[in-house]
């Protein structure tokens, strides 16, 4: 881009000296009702935008390219460039263009930015926007974020980096923030929102100092986040940031939140990935849990539901407190009222951080309006709930503003403009002087007529005319003929060919009013429009904590109305680690199912942490393990579950092992993502964690995979995780006889002619056979090449008869022996290849090549 120069005119100086200190962001540069793009941003703007790439003079002796957009409909080009990922420099016009001399003055009044959104149309109204800083010191991540658009702000610190990406994947910011010499892992360095920072704002001093300005207190000490220095700094260049994009010191953000990873329930971000809590695994949040769940009467209700659902609690009475306030709001359905009721609010939450910005527009105060006049009905519909319960700490906060109600009713029109840029806002009858200046624009035609009626009564010139022009404003006119008799208090004005026009004083005055009525009515309605922000921001904290409980109230409703709907049951909560389920249902398939779903029983406690289970593919295991793990989810955020009848003991931590597909951004196979998810299982479950593991070993050998598969399940009933192990090998059901508190189940079938039909009913025992052959013919394989594989199929298993084998012992259905009594005629021979060990020596993976060995010795 080219430097200001004495051959640049002035007005383009000005536009590269902003431009300089804005370099990696479009600048919208306002000129006249256009926002206007040059040089490269133009460029850039137009391809992105598909709109036309002009230019405007030259530079270096080249044309200056340029583009631009309409200001009045400026927000569909924003929010098409943040989708992009891009942020844009708003340069609006400050000086009185009446008084310049040259350019006006232009400056930068806001930078949008990804994260920093707070603008209605360019948000997702159901949804989080976060700005994300990540700080890494002493071999700990600090992340702190903030929702501009509601003023939530939080900072947590994690150990390592599995947790950091855990915590991403759950907040799922929309711009993250990072240092420029942080090494971060692959999985975060390709993301587009990704805003590198200059390393020396990473400092504690400074950032320390920037919190305490912002929450005007002396030490974080009361926000008790004093010792998570990494979290501080992240906080500290999170808060410079958003200050500088909003040119604003944030009123709205006036505490932080200090998030304990131990608090809640932990699923990292494979996890959350597959049971698609709010994101389904192609991007959507269609077919999710949370699509099912949400029909919150409010947008910051459904933010509210998502943030439960992607953070469940531990604490018992926490999630006590919430089922007994959904039981309460089920008896006599009284949640019916007050959704009714809470559909009149709106999102409160977001039009209070525009309040505070100084951004809100007249139809976010009229919607305000609506919610304040609601509020005493709503307060009423929550009084007749028990004290000390949950919904009677809804209700403190949940209190009517009779003032503030009284004066936007007043202050404002039925229906509000847009924008406030060309007044109409203002009701009349709430200011005398608005009154009066529009009282003069809008009535000086008559004032006119009866000038004119009096003055000719007066002077008896019956030809006499009150008249105006835009050269010389009011006057007035008498022919020419008649102008000699024309009063001594005229003052003439103008003279004409067969006319002379005069002024008088009370004209002059008219004039003098009549004239800037307009302009001063608009500045009048612009002072008070700003006013009643003014007395808004006054109560701004105690009307955040109205939106907050109001948000709490709608999900809490919404678990009644769902729990009604769709024949939930109240969960308890144990003590002692277990999950028993009787009628589960998977609550998502159970709604898009074309089928009625088929309920299935979960048994686990602490002589049975772990079933095998076997079946075909399509058999329903994924389906019956991810139902498991949503209930336990959904029990823990103070939700009812999907049964007929559910008690869950504490849980500490979700991890689910299904599905597998390529990173070939950070160059991992599939099998190679598969041993990377198993590996962070291993490691971490405990003897409170819920385990979901699915067809591990899949992606290598036979014997490697049914190895791997062996010891991974091993290792699991060491740690006592409660386990869903579902596979494929059916060597896996002797696990039964090796290891205390495994049982095998197994997912129903029947075979119909040459087709087979699934009963997904869960049986205790292992399944019979897999019936791959029948599933591949479902799944639309040439009949060709199906009746190619019975062939095959038949040749293999007469071959297993002619050479004296058996077959797999699970695959028929037949006991699997202990591992010493299979092993009691093997010749020693094999034993020697594996180094001459004892048979008490083996390894688990030595013991099945053993046995494979064996079997073929036979």
């Amino acid at each position: 881009m080219s430097q200001a120069s004495p051959s640049h005119t002035p007005m383009m100086q000005q536009f590269l000296k902003i431009k300089r200190e804005h370099p990696d962001v479009l600048l919208f540069y306002r000129m006249g009702d256009f926002y206007e793009l040059f040089f490269d941003d133009a460029k850039r703007a137009a391809k992105l935008l598909d709109i036309t790439l002009t230019q405007r003079g030259q530079s270096a002796g080249k044309p200056i390219p340029m583009a631009g957009v309409p200001y009045h409909s400026a927000e569909g080009y924003l929010a098409r460039l943040v989708q992009a990922g891009e942020s844009v420099a708003i340069c609006e016009q400050i000086g009185d263009p009446a008084l310049a001399k040259g350019p006006v003055e232009r400056r930068v009044v806001r930078i949008v930015t990804p994260g920093t959104l707070h603008d209605e149309a360019l948000l997702d109204a159901r949804r989080d926007n976060l700005l994300l800083a990540l700080h890494s010191q002493g071999g700990r991540w600090g992340l702190a974020w903030l929702e501009l658009s509601s003023g939530r702000f939080s900072v947590l610190e994690v150990d390592d980096d599995a947790e950091m990406l855990a915590e991403v994947q759950r907040l799922a910011p929309a711009e993250l923030l990072a240092a420029d010499g942080l090494e971060l892992p692959p999985a975060l360095g390709e993301r587009t929102s990704l805003k590198r920072q200059s390393d020396w704002l990473f400092d504690r001093d400074s950032a320390l100092r920037l919190l305490c300005d912002q929450f005007q207190v002396q030490d974080l000490r009361g926000f008790g986040c004093a010792h998570l220095e990494a979290a501080i700094i992240a906080a500290g260049v999170l808060v410079d940031y958003a200050r500088d994009t909003q040119r604003s010191r944030l009123p709205h953000v006036t505490a932080i939140g200090v998030e304990n990873r131990d608090d809640a329930v932990v699923i990292d971000a494979a996890s959350r990935r597959n049971l698609e809590i709010d994101t389904n695994l192609g991007g959507s949040g269609d077919n999710t849990l949370a699509s099912v769940l949400d029909t919150t009467s409010t947008a910051m209700g459904a933010r509210l539901l998502k943030r439960w659902l992607n953070r469940p609690l531990r604490d018992h009475t926490l999630i006590g407190a919430r089922q007994t306030a959904v039981t309460l709001l089920l008896d006599q359905e009284g949640y019916l009222a007050l959704r009714d009721d809470l559909k009149a609010i709106g999102d409160v939450e977001r039009i209070l951080a525009r309040v505070a910005l100084r951004s809100a527009r007249p139809r976010d105060l009229a919607r305000l309006r609506d919610a304040l006049n609601a509020l005493p009905e709503l307060q009423d519909a929550l009084r007749g709930y028990p004290d000390g319960s949950a919904l009677d700490d809804l209700k403190r906060h949940i209190r009517p503003y009779p003032e503030l109600a009284y004066t936007l009713s007043r202050a404002l029109i039925d229906n509000p403009p847009v924008v406030i840029r060309d007044g109409g806002v203002i009701a009349d009858g709430f200011d005398d002087e608005l009154d009066e200046y529009r009282g003069l624009a809008e009535h000086a035609g008559d004032y006119l007529i009866e000038l004119e009626r009096r003055e000719r009564e007066r002077t008896g010139l019956a030809n006499l005319k009150v008249g105006y022009n835009r050269v010389h404003g009011y006057y007035i006119e008498i022919p020419r003929g008649q102008a000699r008799d024309a009063p001594a208090d005229y003052i003439r004005r103008q003279t004409l060919k067969n006319a002379e026009r005069f002024i008088i004083p009370e004209l002059k005055e008219f004039e003098d009013k009549a004239l800037s009525a307009k302009s001063r009515a608009l500045a009048r309605e612009k002072l008070l429009y700003e006013s009643l922000l003014d007395e808004l921001n006054a109560e701004l904290a105690p009307l955040q904590a109205s939106a907050q409980a109001l948000a709490s109230l709608d999900v809490l409703a919404t678990f009644a109305e769902r729990a009604e709907a769709l024949g939930f049951v109240r969960p308890r909560l144990a003590e002692a680690p277990g999950i028993s389920i009787r009628g589960g249902r998977h609550p998502v398939v159970e709604q898009v199912s074309e089928h009625p779903f088929v309920p299935n029983d979960l048994m686990m406690d602490d002589d049975r942490r772990m079933l095998v289970i076997t079946g075909p593919n399509m058999g329903g295991k994924s389906t019956y393990m991810r139902q498991a793990a949503l209930i336990t989810l959904l029990a823990h955020t103070g939700s009812f579950v999907p049964a007929d009848d559910a008690e869950i003991g504490p849980v500490d931590r979700i991890f689910t092992r299904i599905g597998s597909s390529d990173d070939l951004a950070g160059g991992r196979s599939t099998f190679m993502v598969e041993m990377t998810e198993t590996a962070n299982i291993l490691h971490n479950a405990s003897d409170h964690s819920l385990v979901l593991m699915d067809e591990i070993g899949r992606g290598t050998s036979t014997f490697d995979g049914l190895s791997l598969a062996w010891a991974s399940a091993e290792h699991l009933t060491r740690s006592r995780a409660f386990t869903l192990f579902a596979t494929h090998y059916f060597e896996m059901t002797a696990l039964t006889e090796q290891a205390s508190g495994v049982a095998n189940v197994h997912l129903t079938a029947a075979e119909h002619r040459d087709g087979i039909v699934f009963m997904h009913r869960v049986e205790e025992g292992p399944a019979s056979q897999s019936y791959g052959l029948q599933v591949a013919q479902l799944a639309g394989v040439p009949q060709g090449v199906i009746a190619r594989a019975r062939e095959k199929l038949a040749q293999l298993e007469q071959h297993e008869v002619d050479q004296g084998s058996r077959p797999s012992l699970a695959a028929s259905g037949e006991p699997v022996p202990q591992q010493n009594d299979l092993f009691a005629s093997t010749p020693h021979p094999l034993l020697d290849e594996l180094g001459g060990l004892a048979l008490d020596e083996l390894s688990p993976r030595q013991a099945l090549e053993l046995l494979y060995r064996w079997r073929e010795a036979l």
